[in-house]
């Protein structure tokens, strides 16, 4: 007789059927002990007293499935993804291979399959989060947090650069435009986007960059308030978020808006591929891409708020947008009504008396694609021409002075390390030369 494979659950059921066969519980005290119907007792009963304990197996035992996924067709997938997918996780390799090859899969039986051949490694259980959740808004604009990703981006195949990044609270609906630094200009690009397609939000929430917020006294002028300079203290996006009734929060610590900050990281790990296997290669290439891009990827992470009410405002006919959204600086023309900005000399044309203009003040405003636009007091745009362009002198923060440096490098070309060292040694030799070899006296 052969050997009868059984598990412990149906090892314990023959006692009670044999207890059955002798009649000694009944079938309805059997069906509560196993946990079945008293018909799919009767039924189990006929069988044991036909066929005996491996009536009790499950029939199903030992057969492969129908629904089993083939191995050749795993085989298949594992050298695509050893080929194209080397570093996607499970879920976005098994997204890739549904999309691109028709190739269907569970994620966690293609996770199991990427771990068995090596080329996917499980990652360790995270620790328990210490951070108090904050529960999301109700509305769509009711909060949306800005932030930048400096990160490389390209792989290499372009220089390290910037993603601004906008989303909303109550939707993770996410907005985003690449730029080489996080600066004023580049998160007024992208906030205009999100102005014109849905409106003002009620708040910014935003970090201690110093695009939002000036957090030297130094930095503030020593001078008393005045009607001219009423945003002093403000940064450029501080005076636009007053003007257009847009209220800043700032957070304290990067984890009270984790939210922008985990979109960040998984951009930076699907964004990345995405544009690997599109071979994109420059900032120009990437802006072009991710309309699209996020177009998929708003339709996949993004939710459905708790409340069908929108609290975008739109915007009133009577604002000046373009002159809002752009950095304004002031200036006192001279005599000649002349005033000097970006290492330029302008020149104001005025059909009126050149006297009723001369030392007044007036608003400089340069937007994000480069053109300036001035205004007197008033908000009169003013006519102007350029007459001199002075030389250039470079400024930049402690996250733009890298990217500023590599542009100065292309800007004056390549230069020879041999041709470099010729010239320095010419230098060492001269003797009236500061430098002096070392152990010169």
């Amino acid at each position: 007789m052969g050997e009868i494979v059984m598990s412990n659950e149906e090892i314990n059921q023959v006692e009670i059927f044999e207890k059955l066969v002798r009649r000694e519980v009944k079938q309805g005290k059997a069906a509560g002990i196993l946990g079945i119907s008293v018909r799919q007792v009767r039924k189990k009963l006929r069988q044991y007293k036909l066929h005996g304990a491996k009536s009790l197996v499950h029939k199903t035992r030992g057969r492969l499935s129908k629904r089993k996924t083939s191995q050749e067709k795993l085989d298949k997938a594992m050298l695509l993804i050893k080929d194209s997918y080397w570093d996607f996780g499970p879920t976005l390799a098994n997204e890739k291979l549904l999309e691109d090859h028709k190739l269907e899969f569970s994620v966690e039986r293609l996770r199991q399959e990427m771990i068995r051949t090596g080329v996917w490694k499980p990652r360790k259980k995270r620790k328990a989060n210490t951070h108090q959740l904050r529960e999301r808004r109700s509305c769509f604009g009711e909060l949306s947090q800005l932030d930048g990703s400096p990160h490389d981006w390209f792989e290499g195949r372009a220089p390290n650069c910037n993603l601004n990044v906008l989303i909303d609270d109550a939707t993770s609906f996410v907005l985003a435009q690449f730029s080489k630094t996080e600066t004023t200009q580049d998160h007024f690009k992208l906030v205009e986007i999100y102005f014109l397609e849905y409106g003002l939000p009620l708040a910014f929430y935003i970090d201690m960059h110093s695009v939002f917020k000036i957090n030297k006294p130094s930095n503030l002028d020593s001078k008393k308030p005045s009607s001219f300079d009423k945003y002093e203290g403000l940064t450029q996006f501080g005076r636009m978020c007053k003007q257009l009734n847009v209220e800043p929060i700032f957070a304290t610590t990067a984890q009270a808006k984790g939210r922008v900050e985990r979109v960040n990281k998984t951009l930076q790990d699907r964004l990345v591929k995405e544009m690997r296997l599109q071979n994109i290669c420059s900032i120009e290439e990437a802006n072009k891409f991710l309309p699209k891009f996020l177009k998929k990827f708003n339709k996949k992470f993004s939710v459905q708020p708790k409340s069908n009410v929108s609290m975008n405002r739109k915007l009133p006919k009577n604002i000046n947008l373009e002159k809002i959204i752009s950095v304004q600086t002031k200036r006192v023309l001279s005599k000649n009504l002349t005033f000097q900005y970006n290492n330029t000399i302008f020149q104001v044309k005025t059909k009126r008396s050149a006297f009723a203009l001369r030392k007044t003040k007036v608003t400089v405003c340069e937007r994000y694609d480069g053109t300036t636009k001035v205004y007197d007091l008033r908000g009169k745009l003013l006519d102007y021409s350029t007459i001199k362009q002075l030389p250039k002198q470079y400024r930049a923060n402690s996250k733009q002075i890298n990217q500023l440096v590599d542009d100065i490098l292309i800007e004056q070309g390549p230069r020879s390390k041999k041709s470099h060292w010729e010239s320095s040694k010419k230098e060492l030799e001269q003797p009236n030369s500061f430098y002096k070899p070392i152990g010169a006296v």
